[in-house]
Parts: structure tokens; sequence; C-alpha cells
């Protein structure tokens, strides 16, 4: 069978205010806005080669999940190339106010650490980048 699925093309996440959240974003991610409604409840973001549509929603919806054991857990990880990269980063996300967790070992190659938004959707971060997306980008 052929491979039917390409890539992703847009992640939603569900924000409070449309307005503060394409702000935050932008001035603490490096997002660049490409696209705001007329009410400002719904915007789009581009970042880490992908699209994230910002999507006013209630209060207390999230990307966010428990797992079996009741942890919360993020359901998207960046990736960055390499420990220097995610120190580097993790480092700034702090200075900018960024909630953001300590860099972990995980037990598996590389070292990630989690960060949240303002809204407390919660994203990884993981300091390998994957060999198909080196290839693609002649890294």
């Amino acid at each position: 069978m052929s491979q039917k699925l390409l890539r992703v093309g847009t992640v939603y996440i569900p924000v409070r205010n449309g307005i503060e959240s394409l702000k935050w974003y932008t001035e603490k991610l490096g997002a660049v806005e490409s696209y705001r409604d007329e009410k400002g409840k719904m915007g789009i973001i581009n970042m880490a080669n992908q699209s994230f549509f910002l999507l006013e929603a209630p209060e207390k919806e999230s990307l966010n999940f428990r797992d079996s054991s009741g942890k919360l857990r993020f359901c998207l990880t960046f990736e960055v190339d390499g420990l220097d990269e995610l120190e580097s980063l993790h480092g700034e996300l702090l200075e900018k106010g960024v909630d953001a967790g300590a860099i972990e070992n995980r037990g598996h190659p590389g070292r990630n650490f989690v960060f949240s938004d303002p809204d407390g959707n919660q994203f990884d971060v993981w300091s390998e980048l994957s060999p198909s997306f080196k290839q693609m980008m002649k890294m």
C-alpha cells in the first residue's frame, strides 16, 4: 500500500482569547501571523514548518489529556537540532516568562522539556530532529 497521508497540514489549538493568543505566540515563540478573522476569535500562525489555527473555545478546553495513570500529557512535540539548541531555546523561553519545565532525561535518545501557553496547552520540545526531516531539509 502506498503512503496516502503525506503530512499534517494544520493543528487546531483552543484558546480563551484569540487576539491575546496571537500576540503571545508571535512574541514568545516567534510564530508568524498569517490570518486573523474580523472578530479576532480565530487566527492562523506559522511556525516549525506547520500552520496552527488558534480558535476561541470555552475556558476548560485544551490540547492536553490524561493518560491511564492520571498524568496530564501534551499531544504535540516540537523538535530542535541537538542539545545545545534545546538548552538555548529553554533559556530564551524562561527569559520571556514562558512557563517551561526542567530539561528531562526520559530514558530515550535526546532530552526534552515541556512548556505551556497562557491557556494551559502543553507542548513538548525534543532535542532530536527526525532523520527524514533532516534529509528533506538537506541538513
